[in-house]
């Protein structure tokens, strides 16, 4: 596995710069050329350069998976709130319009890296602030399931999904909803399950269509 890993790096990275190549040669034509292109020409180019870019979103993602397992590990007792806080700030002032319940309560610990936590719950915060696009108000909550490990969740009200398809959330690159409805290149929660496994912990969903979801995850056993 630590081979197939180093070798999809290797290959992503190596990527990077044909792909770069190839967007830039597109735009320059475009600029350049563009008008001296037909309806079909301007259309045909239009495809490389959305394909150029839904590709350089593919590498992109697949490189921090590669991070995510090859970061350091430092686990340390952390406030949760400190981290999804900023997160949550940070998706308001991208998004002013949404008007977004948030319920995240103080004294919610867990033992973790810091970063690799950090990112986890960006990326289910992130999940939880697209679905939830278009509901009046849009409900996400961060909190904790009393077990041995503790259960940690982040439920929304959002569009949810069918559970027939569960098994799909957590690989990369795959969408149950198409990306002319919502963005995203598929790798959230891939990068989130990533991040639990290398604590040890398992994460889950439980979810139904137009009824929201609610994704779980431990961070041991």
């Amino acid at each position: 596995m630590d081979e197939l890993e180093s070798l999809t790096y290797t290959i992503a990275h190596d990527l990077r710069a044909p792909l770069r190549t190839i967007d830039g040669f597109a735009r320059a034509l475009s600029e350049d050329c563009g008008e001296r292109l037909d309806e079909d020409g301007r259309r045909y180019l239009q495809h490389v350069l959305d394909a150029a870019h839904r590709m350089s979103a593919m590498l992109e993602g697949l490189l921090s998976l590669a991070r995510l397992s090859r970061a350091e590990f430092h686990p340390v007792t952390l406030q949760l709130a400190a981290i999804a806080r900023p997160v949550l700030d940070r998706l308001r002032a991208a998004d002013p319009a949404r008007a977004v319940e948030v319920s995240i309560p103080d004294g919610l610990t867990a033992t973790g890296d810091p970063t690799l936590l950090a990112a986890a719950l960006e990326a289910l915060l992130q999940n939880a602030w697209k679905f939830t696009r278009g509901r009046e108000p849009a409900r996400i909550e961060l909190g904790v399931q009393p077990a041995i490990p503790p259960i940690y969740f982040v439920r929304d009200n959002g569009i949810g999904f069918d559970m027939r398809h569960a098994g799909k959330l957590f690989a990369p690159f795959q969408r149950l909803c198409s990306p002319q409805e919502f963005e995203g290149a598929g790798i959230g929660l891939a990068a989130a399950q990533r991040v639990v496994h290398r604590h040890g912990g398992r994460i889950w969903a439980e979810a139904g269509p137009d009824r929201g979801a609610t994704f779980y995850f431990t961070l041991a056993g």
